[in-house]
């Protein structure tokens, strides 16, 4: 191959576009896979770092879902869950928090939290739903347990949980 010396800088030229380009397009592509994946979620996110709760008499084992992509994927996907097993959902900001159920398979109920552990309200939420179910006040936790939990032991707004980031 015979490389012409004026021709050489306008080959390089144009391979620093195309890499740039390519890392451009690879770059977005990671993104949309990404966040694809938090919302299209096809397999369960793996078991998060566990607290444990007291709810009077009954202890809960908590997942504790602390980053956006863990809070986004949440129980998706999952198929069961234990009795006394739940997710506790820790926001960095006391807001109005909202969620809904579009890729969850397992019926759940949601207690949102205050700071001090009181339960500010509870919502019972069907699988593969995207109807939202929202805090009443701005809270900074919220807590996923197996549907009907909350209920059956007479847990209700008001109610005070204790351990893990609540003041004992």
């Amino acid at each position: 191959m015979t490389c012409i010396k004026s021709d050489f800088p306008s080959v390089q030229h144009r391979l620093r576009k195309c890499s740039s380009v390519l890392a451009l397009v690879f770059a977005a592509l990671i993104g949309l896979l990404s966040t694809a994946n938090a919302f299209g979620q096809e397999i369960p996110q793996p078991r998060l770092p566990t607290v444990v709760l007291q709810a009077g008499l009954h202890q809960i084992t908590a997942e504790v879902a602390r980053t956006p992509q863990q809070q986004q994927i949440g129980m998706m996907m999952r198929t069961q869950m234990a009795q006394h097993e739940g997710m506790l959902f820790v926001f960095d900001d006391v807001s109005a928090r909202c969620f809904w159920m579009k890729n969850t398979l397992l019926p759940l109920s949601i207690a949102f939290i205050a700071d001090d552990g009181t339960i500010v309200n509870l919502a019972d939420m069907q699988p593969r739903s995207e109807a939202s179910h929202c805090s009443t006040k701005p809270v900074r936790y919220a807590l996923e347990m197996n549907q009907g939990w909350f209920v059956k032991r007479g847990i209700q707004a008001g109610y005070r949980l204790k351990g893990g980031p609540f003041i004992p």
